[in-house]
């Protein structure tokens, strides 16, 4: 995804490393390059109050309830498959390839 517009952080790089953002995984200077690429771009400022609020969702919905290591897993490959082009986000996980990991 991309606005169109010439930006300093390219939109895909910060649409790659969204999560890092939304977790505070990520030094303050990344940190601080991404709130000014929200500032210019609409769309992926868009992008990133959907997946914060999405966020939100799955903790006020999960509680303080453990994550289980093998959801944490499968929902970690099916990220790298989206990721890396072979499943669309919006596709089902049950016609998902399988993955080395889930083997």
């Amino acid at each position: 995804m991309s606005c169109g517009e010439p930006h300093e952080t390219d939109c895909s790089e910060v649409l790659d490393h969204l999560y890092e953002f939304l977790d505070r995984e990520m030094p303050d200077g990344e940190c601080t390059k991404f709130e000014v690429h929200f500032e210019e771009c609409s769309p992926c400022l868009e992008k990133y109050g959907l997946e914060q609020a999405v966020k939100k969702l799955v903790k006020r919905c999960c509680g303080s309830d453990d994550v289980p290591i093998d959801l944490r897993a499968k929902v970690m490959g099916r990220i790298e498959l989206i990721r890396e082009g072979h499943l669309l986000p919006e596709q089902d996980a049950t016609t998902a390839p399988v993955t080395s990991q889930e083997q």
